[in-house]
């Protein structure tokens, strides 16, 4: 049975495509997930939506997160810390989490992103205590109950505190484990069809919380099953001193050297490459999850985005840990992205519209697909409207491409579309029962954060 959407008589249509068409008062007919046609021509509809105050963009794909971290934001000890100091403080917190703490963290975090527009949904989840066994499966769990395309990691760390890490000894996994688990894992949830609604990663954490040996063991692994590779990199000069202390190289040196540069790896911020460094991405197009709010929070550094656009380096954008941002809001971040390159770069920085690229299209790329990111015939239908009458609009719609980015957009979008289905309706989930959610969330933060803040203050 088909089901399908008319949207009529869409004010504008921004595209993303590969011609940065805008069209204008133009129908869009959805049919069984898949956009059918983009035209003047009127189709029967189960469903019909009045597109005529309406602007119309592609989904909104999100290519780094760490939804876990919903239940420690705006914690006061660690608000004026950098990286090494505020993961160590919260590693003994994050050492407590269990599968309902994830499952709730993942409903919040990607109803928020999906609020806001967001379609898909990356999210690097590398903690896992002993005997929590089930904490993927509690993410697509609530991915599923949401309806948002999830690419879930199998994140890990094999590098404690006593052998020179991070993270403390409960937190670690031996190889053997992690890579069992990873394979599981892709087995069981990964699939690379056309409009998949689940895929997996494999994502070591970082540099300075894995071994020389997870990483080459996994990049092998990874390749072997056919699934992409992730991981944190150049983000702080902390890091940058670790592995030049630790392995005698920079850090993109020292992945080059394990086997992680290509088109099915994609590093998140990116900050501290240098000219060579940059250009070594630009040929093996190895991309860059760009996360602008998390990297001024931390005081992490500007990534040299304009730079890799230039060079032609695959880059999307992210919103990076709930703890570092604090939030989930792609739209917000594709505004602060755009002032934050204004201020560092001038006229030399990504248009509004550009920096709406990177979130759609550039997300889509980074993420190894070519069914999402854009509004064409044959693609997802995955995009979100904004009525143009809004109050804080007035005066702003003379360009729609990059008015996201350059004004901004006070409030959620008024629908979310995810694979043909609505998902947000007046700015309001419509898949969960956002109140329910809200309170029961709110009970297992109770717990959690008593227990946690109560353990480390022993």
């Amino acid at each position: 049975m088909k089901n399908s959407i008319l949207l009529k008589n869409v004010r504008y249509i921004v595209t993303c495509d590969s011609q940065d068409r805008v069209l204008e008062n133009t129908n869009v007919y959805i049919e069984n997930g898949r956009i059918a046609d983009i035209s003047d021509k009127e189709w029967q509809a189960d469903t019909i939506l009045d597109g005529t105050n309406m602007s119309m963009y592609p989904g909104l794909v999100n290519t780094h997160h760490h939804l876990y971290q919903i239940f420690t934001r705006n914690l006061p000890k660690v608000q004026s810390m950098e990286l090494f100091s505020w993961l160590i403080t919260l590693y003994e917190l994050w050492k407590n989490l269990d599968e309902e703490v994830v499952y709730f963290t993942s409903l919040l975090g990607m109803g928020e992103l999906m609020k806001n527009g967001c379609t898909t949904c990356f999210d690097h989840h590398y903690v896992f205590p002993k005997g929590r066994n089930g904490i993927i499966e509690a993410q697509f769990e609530a991915a599923g109950e949401l309806g948002i395309r999830m690419h879930a990691s199998r994140g890990s760390m094999s590098l404690s505190k006593k052998d020179g890490g991070l993270p403390p000894d409960t937190v670690v996994q031996t190889i053997d484990v992690i890579l069992k688990d990873s394979m599981r894992l892709a087995e069981q949830f990964h699939d690379p069809a056309p409009f998949s609604m689940r895929q997996v990663a494999l994502a070591p954490c970082s540099p300075f919380s894995v071994t020389p040996d997870l990483m080459r063991e996994s990049a092998k692994l990874a390749r072997s099953l056919g699934v992409r590779l992730h991981t944190h990199l150049a983000e702080t000069k902390d890091e940058e001193r670790f592995t030049v202390g630790t392995y005698g190289m920079r850090p993109l040196e020292y992945m080059e050297s394990l086997g992680w540069l290509g088109k099915d790896v994609w590093f998140a911020h990116g900050i501290h490459f240098n000219e060579d460094e940059l250009k070594t991405l630009a040929r093996t197009q190895t991309g860059v999850a760009h996360c602008p709010v998390s990297n001024m929070k931390l005081s992490s550094g500007v990534a040299r985005i304009p730079e890799m656009m230039d060079l032609g380096i695959p880059v999307g954008l992210a919103v990076d840990g709930s703890a570092s941002n604090d939030g989930s809001n792609m739209l917000e971040e594709m505004r602060v992205g755009y002032l934050l390159h204004r201020l560092q770069y001038g006229h030399k920085a990504p248009s509004g519209y550009e920096m709406l690229k990177l979130a759609t299209a550039g997300g889509a790329r980074i993420l190894g697909r070519n069914d999402i990111g854009t509004l064409e015939p044959g693609k997802a239908a995955d995009f979100f409207l904004v009525d143009t009458r809004r109050f804080e609009l007035v005066g702003a719609m003379e360009d729609p491409k990059s008015v996201l980015a350059t004004v901004g957009l006070k409030g959620p979008v008024d629908y979310t579309v995810i694979n043909g289905r609505i998902a947000v309706e007046k700015g309001r989930l419509v898949t969960i029962d956002e109140e329910k959610t809200q309170n029961s969330a709110q009970e297992s933060f109770q717990k959690f954060i008593k227990k946690s803040l109560w353990q480390a203050e022993e």
